[in-house]
């Protein structure tokens, strides 16, 4: 099994975009495997809207991938999605690795729309057969309970073929959803033991779906820090996490020393993840990019060695 680690942003944690393309290009220098930016559309803190970001990343990097962590489908016209995301494949010579969910059932979107969560979800399963189909068929037409098309077609279309199609969430629903339109899985805030049970529903539900599903292609993406949960920044950063989402943050985040975050990432191998995206935390731009170049020097190296253990195991 290849475990490949990947970095993210939740929030733009820098002073400017020069300190931005910073940390980018310490990735991109760094051999990171991937960045990931995540979806929120109403916000009060700054947090970049993701197409456009990986839009201006395609643009910036050569060899690096990226994608969104994950973008909330049924906050989008599909038809823009799909072009979107075909557009910036083609630009970036086939770099893109597109993550899509419904969103947050506590996210503020849906109040801020006027609208019920279940009916976004519903929403998102039209739309994410009409992205898979756009991408790789010449004329599709579609009628269902939110969107209507006859005999659309993008071109270019992506240059991978197919596109991935990375889903999020652990509903149900999603499980699901990825077993039908998906090639990958991400989880959200799951701690390892309840990342196990949906990484067997998924394969189950594909199986029946008769849609085969890579057993790397499961992920999850976790805060990182080099320090302590006592510190003022991660404590209340675990503070927020826990009320937004009713989940603890100790269970799931990797804080503490280089064997702390290993182990935890271990923890979740042995659930059946791996694919990764590490958060890295810090109080301003410098300290951001201290804990990206111990990430980068410190963790991921050993974290992909993994494999071999693995392997052997």
């Amino acid at each position: 099994m290849g475990i490949g680690v990947g970095l993210g942003l939740a929030d733009f944690p820098f002073s400017d975009a020069r300190a931005f393309w910073r940390w980018v290009d310490l990735c991109e220098e760094g051999g990171v495997d991937s960045l990931w930016q995540t979806d929120r559309l109403v916000s009060r803190q700054p947090i970049l809207e993701c197409m456009s970001a990986m839009a201006a990343i395609a643009g910036r990097t050569r060899r690096i991938k990226f994608g969104m962590n994950v973008a909330s489908v049924g906050l989008r016209d599909p038809l823009l999605l799909a072009k979107q995301c075909a557009t910036i494949d083609v630009l970036s010579e086939g770099r893109l690795l597109p993550a899509f969910g419904v969103g947050s059932p506590r996210g503020p979107e849906w109040q801020v729309r006027g609208e019920a969560f279940d009916k976004g979800a519903r929403r998102t399963n039209e739309g994410l057969e009409i992205l898979s189909r756009l991408w790789s068929e010449e004329k599709v037409s579609f009628e269902g309970e939110f969107y209507a098309m006859k005999d659309a077609s993008i071109s270019p279309r992506p240059v991978q073929d197919p596109l991935p199609l990375w889903i999020g969430g652990s509903s149900r629903a999603a499980i699901r959803r990825t077993a039908k339109w998906g090639t990958g899985w991400q989880a959200g805030g799951e701690a390892p033991e309840e990342v196990a049970p949906v990484v067997v529903a998924i394969r189950e539900a594909a199986e029946a779906e008769g849609r085969p599903f890579d057993p790397e292609h499961f992920g999850t993406g976790l805060n990182a820090r080099f320090g302590s949960w006592d510190e003022p920044l991660v404590a209340k950063a675990a503070d927020a996490q826990m009320k937004r989402t009713g989940r603890d943050p100790r269970r799931q985040w990797a804080v503490g020393g280089r064997d702390d975050i290993l182990a935890r990432i271990a923890a979740f191998v042995d659930a059946g993840i791996s694919k990764f995206i590490l958060r890295p935390m810090g109080r301003d731009d410098e300290e951001i990019m201290a804990q990206t170049r111990r990430l980068v020097e410190e963790v991921i190296p050993a974290a992909e060695a993994l494999r071999g253990e693995r392997a052997a195991a």
